[in-house]
């Protein structure tokens, strides 16, 4: 009787584990399908910053914004100034913003919403704020990094990586630097920290708030550079909940800088760098 619970034990923990298994098997299928989307990471085939004055678009030689060969030689300008960007369109130029048809526009950038969107034929334009700089950044559906993009390489799934860590709220969110690729350093809240045990030691990891209702770790350990990418990785888990939060370690993922060169990706803080080999989550892609 004993060998037989036992027995319907392990193969119930089996299939919970296939189950697991599977679930994050999902995920990184769904993941990659995102980075090969028309607005994602592999599309950004651009990013032009602006200057005060008149910044030209298109694709014929002499504009600042040199667009893809499909796209109009002398599609407009943006007028930048005090950190706002107006698009005049070129008369006769194929041209939508948010999917209208206009002659002028002022753009909003991304900051802290979503930006306009412009468009011609399938390639999108739009404004970003990298601390004092305002760019243009392109996105072409049809760019060699989408052409060719190689797929995505993984560690094994291994539940050992799936930790619960308890959740230590701040009394009031913690500013905390976060410096990008560029060299930019923005103050940004975290809400508290994660403290677990990994690979039999105890670590803290303090995320940021990206998206409403999710926290954002950025993080290095000891198979940055090597197995993994040398500026770190990324992880998103749910909100805490009853004192704890699920850091799930197979679904960590590469930043966009991975991929392209045009992205301008934050990098772990210096308490966000722990010194163990997490062999869980994404591994290393190209030359980036």
């Amino acid at each position: 009787m004993h060998r037989l619970l036992y027995t319907l034990g392990a193969m119930l923990m089996a299939a919970n584990s296939g189950d697991y298994a599977s679930s994050v098997d999902k995920w990184r299928a769904a993941y990659e399908q995102g980075l090969k989307a028309p607005s994602g990471w592999l599309s950004v085939a651009g990013l032009f910053w602006l200057h005060e004055g008149a910044n030209r678009a298109g694709s014929g030689e002499g504009n600042e914004i040199r667009l893809p060969a499909r796209c109009p030689k002398q599609l407009g300008i943006f007028e930048f100034h005090n950190g706002r960007a107006t698009l005049h369109v070129n008369p006769g130029a194929p041209v939508t913003v948010n999917g209208k048809t206009l002659a002028t526009a002022e753009l909003k950038d991304d900051k802290d919403q979503a930006p306009d969107v412009v468009k011609t034929d399938d390639v999108s334009l739009t404004v970003i704020q990298r601390g004092k700089r305002f760019g243009i950044r392109m996105r072409d559906p049809q760019a060699e990094t989408v052409r060719e993009f190689k797929g995505t390489q993984w560690f094994p799934v291994n539940a050992s990586y799936h930790v619960r860590a308890a959740w230590h709220a701040y009394e009031k969110p913690k500013m905390i630097p976060i410096t990008n690729i560029l060299g930019d350093t923005e103050d940004e809240p975290s809400p508290g920290y994660a403290q677990f045990t990994l690979n039999g030691k105890e670590y803290k990891l303090e995320p940021v708030i990206e998206d409403p209702g999710e926290l954002f770790f950025l993080f290095k350990d000891a198979t940055s550079g090597h197995e993994t990418y040398g500026a770190g990785r990324f992880l998103k888990a749910a909100m805490p909940k009853d004192g704890a939060v699920e850091l799930d370690f197979n679904k960590a993922y590469n930043p966009p800088c991975a991929y392209i060169s045009f992205a301008t990706c934050p990098l772990p803080p210096r308490q966000n760098r722990i010194d163990t080999r997490v062999e869980a989550g994404q591994k290393n892609y190209g030359a980036h």
